[in-house]
């Protein structure tokens, strides 16, 4: 991936920061997203571009505001002359998630709609724009993380749940609609993985135990469990795979 470039939303902690590093290991150019921690890209670049010497950037994002990718990808164009691999990974949650992260009989539109936003939106805006830069470029590489929570039932999970299928889905019309100008889109689909956003469920310890005793490995899933996927997606490997989902749950969805 020498002289390669990377787009990741969300990279400044749990599954876009591993990404973000398995990236820049082998050699690529990362630029990446973060909601508000300015100072915390400030570190990862620095720590990035002394490690492996390559170039890193990052740019703040309000992913409920999707178009906003439009001003951030300009950013980017005055630090990168191409794009080869987009990445759709940053999520919400706390406040912005109430009313979408809850029982069935307790959810409410303003909830879900701003999951929808978050999830579906913001990657077919900021897959629309990299796409952009990829065909001038001759192809490229997107991704859109997702979870198995549309897989598996996980209790008051049904918002998110129900938009990482519809991302999944809006994967498979991207790429049969891009392949033409060599560009393939699929999704990585992770069982729970043990991030700050999972440790931010109310029922955290639970879902853990949950995932631990379900899974023939007998363990959770960590962050860097899913940078190998991306990664293979990302090469001349995967060169004939598209429009699908990998499913990386330590076998948990078959339990």
């Amino acid at each position: 991936m020498q002289n390669k470039t990377l787009f990741i939303s969300g990279g400044t902690r749990g599954i876009g920061k591993a990404i973000v590093y398995a990236f820049a290991a082998r050699g690529c150019n990362v630029a990446f997203t973060y909601a508000s921690s300015a100072d915390t890209a400030k570190e990862i670049i620095a720590d990035i571009e002394s490690t492996y010497k390559v170039k890193c950037r990052a740019y703040r994002l309000d992913i409920m505001e999707p178009l906003t990718y439009k001003d951030v990808y300009k950013e980017f164009d005055e630090d990168f002359d191409k794009l080869d691999y987009f990445i759709s990974n940053a999520i919400i949650s706390g406040r912005a998630v109430v009313g979408g992260f809850a029982p069935f009989m307790r959810l409410k539109p303003k909830g879900l709609t701003n999951i929808y936003t978050a999830t579906v939106s913001a990657f077919v805006v900021g897959a629309q724009e990299a796409v952009k830069r990829m065909e001038v470029n001759g192809g490229g590489s997107i991704i859109s993380m997702s979870s198995t929570g549309n897989l598996v039932y996980t209790p008051n999970y049904s918002g998110h749940a129900t938009n990482k299928a519809a991302v999944e889905t809006m994967v498979k019309y991207a790429a049969a609609e891009l392949g033409e100008k060599n560009i393939r889109v699929n999704a990585v689909s992770g069982g729970p993985i043990d991030t700050d956003a999972l440790k931010a469920f109310p029922n955290y310890e639970e879902v853990k135990a949950e995932v631990v005793s379900r899974s023939p490995l007998s363990r959770m899933g960590d962050a860097t469990d899913l940078t190998g996927a991306c990664l293979f997606l990302c090469g001349q490997e995967a060169s004939w795979l598209t429009g699908q989902t990998i499913v990386i749950d330590g076998g948990t969805s078959f339990q």
